[in-house]
Order: structure tokens, then C-alpha cells, then sequence
């Protein structure tokens, strides 16, 4: 089956408009791509949740349509919706089912974080004999959720280096829920993933069911969030609400726990630290992967 693809490059803030009029006209599926990138390989697929914005400052905006559909038509709804867009930026060309498969399929190849920590896409499958290899299964495309980020790189790398045998684990802003389920396939034996996007919640129960630990992983929106300290906590936000979180995660912690913050610009650390340090933590420890930055340390006894 072939499909019509259309391509737009935008800057980041049009984004939403362009989204919701391409969802108008009959899109099938639509995908971001960092327009800025110097390589393909560079160009990560985001796939956002409800109302999330791209970091990137332009994008490429790519929607499938039904082969049969008008060029025209879309043409000139998405004209009218972003006005200024010129039809230069968009572009049109048909592309075969398979082909779109492998092309989200070979950018995702399987990762070690750590020593143990893999993740493996679905359609490759992990050497039998490698008994220390701990493995978490995930679908390709989702940048901000399989490792393929720094952030969740960095926070993947943290996890593998704990000893979580028994622990409960936090993770806030749990997203696909790849670093919940990550903990659990390390050892622990409860995560729960907070997250106020549903869109985010679902991705996560569904991940952890495919990869047969679902009966340990709690999920609730911040509101809902039960009192109970926990031995790890993970978040892989933004820097702004990492800032205003610091107390709520200083009463979710127990005392001497270990932590990691993630989704941290270089240049923002400081202040963050600053924070942390005021609302009871210590030991902070800052690593770079490149323009991102991970926090780690503990909550004082």
C-alpha cells in the first residue's frame, strides 16, 4: 500500500496550528523531525503528547495521507491555516508502507547504557547468551523515550548504576515510561510513573505490558499521587519545573535516597543545584552529554 507524504518545514511555534490543520484535512500519521540537524542520523522523530512543543527551534513537519488525496486540497488548507507559509516549504512525494516502516525501523538499532542496561526494538532480538544483559523492549520513534536522547540517556546510565533489588522507584514525568520499566527490569521491585499528559500514562501501561512487568508499575497524575516515600526517584523534565518541584520531591524521598534530575539545559545547573541544596539535598553531582545536563545526589539524612 503507498501513501501520499507531504513535508513541511516550520519554525517550532507554528507547530500546533500546522498539527491540528493537517489533522483537519485527513493526515494519517504525522511525525517531527529536528529540521537543524547536519546528518539523517542526527534527525531525531519525536512523536508528542498533548499539548508538549518541540525543543527544536524548526522542524520538518511530515503528514501521510491516502494516496487518492487531492495535492491541491491540502495545499491550500494548510496555506490558509499558517498564513505566510509559502508553498516552497512543502513538498510532496508517495511513499510505500514498507518503505516508512524501515525507515523508522533503521534508525532505532538496540543501545547499551551501562553495563547491563540494553534497549532492544521489537524487531530485533537479543543474543541468548549473554546472561548479565538486562533488556527492556520498546518501539522505534520515540526520541524523548528509548535512549536515543541525552537526557534519557543519562538517566538509563544513573539507573544501571544502582543496586535497585527491592527498591520503589519514582520516576516523574514518566513519558513512554522507558525509565520506570528500566528500573524494574533492574531490580526493583515497585516504579511509579507520574505524568500529567493521559496520552503519556497509556504509552507507559502499554510499554510495561509488553514487557511482562505491569503488575509492578503504579501510574498517576501529580494530583493523584499517593503519600509514600520512596528509595529512588528519577526525573527527566524541564529545567523550570525540576526548579519548583524540589520541595515536592524532598517530601516524596526517604532520607539518604539517591536521585537524578534530568532535561537540563547547560547553563541552568547552578540555579538548580542552588535549589536542591536549599530544600535538603546533598552530595550534587553534575554530568554534560553534550548541551544537556544530569543532576544526581542524594536527600540528606
Amino acid at each position: 500500500m503507498a501513501f501520499l507524504e507531504l513535508s513541511v518545514m516550520l519554525r517550532a511555534d507554528r507547530q500546533p496550528h500546522a498539527e491540528a490543520a493537517l489533522e483537519k484535512l485527513g493526515a494519517l500519521a504525522i511525525t517531527l523531525l529536528d529540521s537543524q540537524a547536519d546528518t539523517p542520523e542526527e534527525r531525531a522523530i519525536l512523536e508528542p503528547g498533548v499539548n508538549e512543543t518541540p525543543l527544536w527551534d524548526a522542524l520538518e513537519l511530515i503528514a501521510l495521507f491516502d494516496t487518492q488525496a487531492d495535492h491541491g486540497v491540502l495545499l491550500a488548507g494548510l496555506l490558509d491555516a499558517l498564513p505566510g507559509l509559502s508553498p516552497g516549504q512543502i513538498t510532496f512525494r508517495e511513499v510505500a508502507d514498507r518503505d516508512w516502516e524501515r525507515a523508522w525501523m533503521d534508525r532505532f538499532q538496540p543501545m547499551r547504557f551501562g553495563r547491563r542496561l540494553w534497549i532492544y526494538p521489537w524487531n530485533i532480538e537479543p543474543p541468548a547468551d549473554d546472561m548479565e544483559a538486562v533488556i527492556v523492549r520498546l518501539d522505534p520513534g520515540l526520541a524523548f523515550g528509548t535512549g536515543t536522547h541525552p537526557t534519557t540517556a543519562l538517566c538509563l546510565e544513573w539507573l544501571d548504576s544502582l543496586d535497585l533489588h527491592g527498591k520503589t522507584v519514582l520516576d516523574y514525568g514518566c513519558g513512554s515510561g522507558v525509565l520506570a520499566i528500566a528500573a524494574l527490569r533492574l531490580g526493583a521491585m515497585l516504579a511509579i510513573g507520574v505524568d500529567n499528559d493521559p496520552q503519556a500514562l497509556t504509552a507507559s501501561r502499554d510499554n510495561a505490558q509488553r514487557n511482562h512487568i505491569a503488575d509492578r508499575l503504579s501510574l498517576h497524575k501529580p494530583g493523584e499521587l499517593p503519600r509514600t516515600r520512596c528509595d529512588v526517584l528519577i526525573a527527566n523534565i524541564l529545567a523550570a519545573p525540576l526548579h519548583d518541584l524540589a520541595p515536592t520531591f524532598a517530601t516524596l524521598l526517604k532520607p539518604g535516597a539517591p536521585f537524578a534530575l534530568s532535561g537540563i539545559l547547560a547553563g541552568q545547573q547552578d540555579e538548580l543545584r542552588e535549589r536542591y541544596a536549599a530544600n535538603g539535598f546533598t552530595d550534587l553531582r553534575v554530568v554534560q552529554r553534550e548541551d544537556w545536563i544530569r543532576i544526581a545526589g542524594r536527600r540528606a539524612t
